[in-house]
């Protein structure tokens, strides 16, 4: 007898927690299932499950024995559906979460060019600054930008984030241009509500790391809101370059404390860890990496005088 089948089945039985619906749900006779569960006890020497008219349970050593299996049968899985997948190309429903303004300003234009590539695939794309659960909510692929929570994951690092500090040229006019981080604290703030680090803005220089409070004049949980209120002279605000960058070369912003330097951040690609991917699962990744990966991070102003010190 197949022992990898008999492990299918017993694993099976103890997910539905009977012999018949087990035997339903694999399209055998049930007393084929009986066979292969008294095939395992024989082969170990051991019994798995408790048998009664009313109940089933597991023994301790068929918890062990389940507890051990369950891995191994997913392994296979993986492992037949990668043999399979060589030489096919992607198709399917993809299922993406992406942060708003991320997704719109860029994204998009990189979905527009895999679906051109790939035309069998088919995206679901959800746009949310919210941290979904990639497995719980049923997410094949997220993108994800700043420090990351689930150690779970797979996290393929696809281009890093310098973080400005700017404000319009109209507001730094009216209110004055802060000279150090704590000068801030008079000024009008614009704060990301999804922030890794809460209400607290981070600034370095010389060696010294300086957590700063602000009090928010505008607190959204979407970056182009803040965009939007500091080009219209609200504020000061702090986002990534992919967001405020272009603003900023085309003097619409101006960048501020270019003296102190704020932590950088990466943007992911982030999966549920499995050892074979699928087809479309890869080829989207590697498609974000060919068209994000930056070789290195821009230098922010002021960086080379300061290593010249």
């Amino acid at each position: 007898m197949d022992t990898h089948t008999a492990m299918q089945t017993y694993a099976k039985v103890v997910e539905l927690g009977s012999f018949a619906a087990a035997a339903d749900k694999m399209g055998q006779a049930r007393s084929v299932v009986t066979r292969q569960i008294a095939y395992l006890e024989q082969k170990y020497g051991v019994r798995l499950l408790n048998r009664t008219t009313r109940k089933l349970s597991m023994t301790d050593a068929g918890r062990a024995f389940y507890e051990r299996v369950r891995p191994i049968l997913a392994e296979v899985a993986d492992l037949e559906q990668a043999l399979q997948a060589e030489g096919q190309r992607p198709s399917g429903r993809l299922r993406i979460s992406a942060p708003v303004s991320f997704g719109i300003l860029h994204l998009g234009p990189a979905i527009a060019e895999y679906l051109q590539q790939y035309p069998d695939v088919v995206i679901d794309l959800d746009l949310n600054d919210r941290v979904v659960d990639l497995v719980e909510d049923g997410y094949d692929v997220a993108v994800r930008i700043g420090p990351l929570q689930d150690s779970s994951l797979v996290a393929r690092p696809l281009a890093p984030q310098r973080l400005l500090v700017c404000a319009s040229p109209d507001y730094l006019r009216r209110h004055g241009t802060p000279a150090t981080p704590e000068d801030l604290k008079q000024h009008r703030c614009l704060h990301y509500a999804y922030a890794s680090t809460g209400n607290e803005w981070h600034f370095e220089k010389d060696g010294q790391l300086r957590l700063l409070r602000v009090n928010a004049a505008l607190r959204a949980n979407n970056g182009d809101v803040l965009r939007t209120a500091a080009l219209a002279g609200h504020g000061v605000i702090l986002q990534p370059d992919f967001l405020v960058g272009d603003d900023v070369r085309a003097g619409r912003l101006t960048e501020i404390l270019t003296d102190y330097v704020n932590t950088s951040i990466t943007m992911y690609a982030v999966y549920p860890h499995r050892r074979f991917l699928s087809p479309k699962v890869r080829s989207f990744v590697e498609h974000l990496e060919a068209r994000f990966a930056a070789p290195r991070p821009v230098p922010a102003p002021g960086a080379a005088k300061r290593r010249s010190r």
